[in-house]
């Protein structure tokens, strides 16, 4: 009994659940992290992307059962390895997907943000996912829409060079994970490939490092541009009055640009992990597995957070 719950846990992939903290972006960088409603709403967001994309996972893992069982690692998953039955896993998407999206009609806005991202995310694992780059550009639209459900969710907008940030940064990611997958079954012949994962035969390893080195770099300059150019608002909790009258004017300075230090960390630390440690299949595996990256995104979340809401930025 307790090996069919740890199964059904395991099913719905909750590593994967920390992509779901980019809805919590738009409050964040808004001021509004301490805002109640806002965090509630953000906090709701977060929980309906997480049954929703665990539906989805449970939905691709069923269509690909039979080349997962051929990959040398998928074939432990519990469908492929024959753990859970298929008809449990059909019952366990339709809960998650239909409770999901119930759970978000709250909004109609919103609602049409998850439906698209679940419709999106099936055409992936039906269409899209046999088609190179169209492939890259869908999972990297599933990081997107996380983001922008929760500023349609909260209705608190993200200024636009973070908007841009999270679209370069998705596009990394997408194409650090097909980079980790070309690697891991690289060795394998190439109709093994075509069986386990069409569209990797039609990347070469030189190809995936230009996508790499352009998307890491677009990152970069889009949150270069973010800390300089934008001043985020709300409840920031300032220390004006505790300063004598000359500093104020020295604290107006563009302190987020301090933030910038551990993204340059993080971006050539996870370079390093896709490139030197072979791996980026999967990119919550890559940053569990890696104290320092962790480290630097903490050290990053700490310097926003203070800078946001300590520090007139």
């Amino acid at each position: 009994m307790l090996d069919f719950v740890f199964q059904t846990i395991k099913l719905m992939r909750p590593k994967q659940w920390m992509k779901n903290f980019l809805v919590y972006a738009s409050i964040i960088f808004t001021g509004q992290l301490f805002n109640p409603i806002g965090l509630w709403q953000a906090t709701l967001t977060f929980v309906i992307f997480c049954f929703t994309s665990s539906g989805i996972y449970i939905i691709n893992d069923l269509l690909d059962i039979q080349k997962d069982r051929k990959h040398p690692f998928k074939r432990f998953r519990p469908l492929a390895s024959g753990k859970l039955p298929i008809w449990f896993a059909i019952s366990v998407a339709a809960i998650l997907l239909g409770g999901s999206l119930y759970a978000s009609l709250f909004s109609v806005s919103f609602f049409l943000v998850v439906a698209l991202y679940v419709g999106i995310q099936l055409c992936y694992s039906l269409v899209f996912k046999h088609i190179e780059v169209v492939d890259i550009l869908v999972l990297a639209s599933g990081y997107v829409l996380r983001a922008y459900g929760g500023e349609v969710a909260t209705n608190y907008h993200m200024p636009v060079w973070l908007a841009l940030t999270i679209v370069s940064l998705s596009l990394f990611l997408a194409v650090g994970k097909r980079k980790g997958e070309l690697t891991l079954i690289g060795s394998l012949p190439e109709k093994a490939i075509k069986e386990i994962r069409p569209t990797l035969s039609h990347y070469s390893e030189q190809l995936l490092d230009v996508y790499a080195s352009i998307f890491a770099t677009a990152t970069f300059v889009f949150y270069t541009l973010f800390t300089f150019l934008v001043s985020p608002g709300g409840g920031k909790i300032t220390i004006d009055v505790l300063l004598p009258d000359y500093l104020p004017s020295f604290f107006q300075r563009k302190w987020l640009m301090l933030t910038i230090l551990p993204v340059i960390y993080g971006l050539m630390r996870y370079l390093q992990d896709i490139y030197e440690k072979h791996e980026g299949e999967s990119p919550e595996k890559v940053f569990l597995a890696d104290k320092p990256l962790i480290i630097a995104v903490a050290v990053w979340a700490i310097l926003v957070i203070a800078i946001i809401y300590f520090v007139q930025a």
